[in-house]
């Protein structure tokens, strides 16, 4: 992408309603309002709120927000100018449960309270396979107890992924770590079992794996 189209969707960003830009020290500074009060303040009811982290395009994210209209979701990345194509289809089809955040996933606990969010979804994450990058594993032990500190005590996470070695390594995390694995595979569209909204959506990158011969892999875990 060029950078006068970069540039053009940053300008896009800052007008859209949906598109929350805090800076890292209105959040490491606690000046963050949204902060706990996102039912309140933002989406005005109470209805549960998901997180889509890494959220790229924004495709989940959407998908998820139209097949489920009682719930809220949030798609949380680094990269504005990736989820402008996200936050213009929810302001075109005017899908108020849908909300963008720009910030790194490592400041979730300064963009959300103990026991605000209902479900996390981590779709396609950069596995970091390298031994030195494991520290950015979105599944590692440290984020795993980020998550913890912002879910509901019943609180439902989903790793949807098509690398092998990131399937591999978190479900050895969280058997080893004594978490409770509620659905796991490594091949979910030769499973007749997957859930409906882990086969029923698909983004652009998907269906390139797809495409290639590749299995998608899932679990569905609690944090205990």
């Amino acid at each position: 992408m060029g950078s006068k189209n970069k540039l053009k969707r940053f300008k896009e960003n800052e007008k859209f309603e949906n598109v929350i830009q805090p800076s890292r020290e209105e959040l490491t500074d606690n000046l963050f309002e949204l902060k706990g009060k996102w039912s309140e303040k933002f989406f005005k009811n109470d209805h549960p709120i998901v997180l889509e982290l890494g959220c790229g395009k924004g495709e989940y994210t959407v998908e998820l927000a139209r097949q489920n209209p009682e719930k809220n979701f949030i798609g949380i990345d680094i990269k504005g100018a990736r989820f402008w194509r996200g936050a213009k289809t929810a302001q075109e089809e005017d899908l108020s449960n849908v909300a963008f955040v720009r910030t790194q996933i490592e400041l979730i606990e300064y963009v959300f309270s103990i026991n605000e969010v209902s479900e996390i979804w981590i779709t396609f994450p950069d596995p970091q396979i390298k031994y030195k990058r494991t520290k950015h594993r979105l599944t590692n032990t440290e984020f795993l107890q980020r998550y913890k500190n912002i879910l509901k005590e019943e609180g439902l996470m989903h790793l949807k992924t098509d690398s092998e070695f990131m399937h591999g390594y978190t479900l050895g995390l969280l058997h080893g770590e004594g978490h409770e694995v509620l659905y796991a595979h490594h091949d979910i569209y030769k499973n007749e079992y997957s859930p409906k909204e882990v086969t029923g959506i698909q983004t652009f990158y998907e269906k390139q794996y797809l495409e290639k011969g590749k299995p998608i892999t899932y679990i569905q875990f609690k944090i205990k």
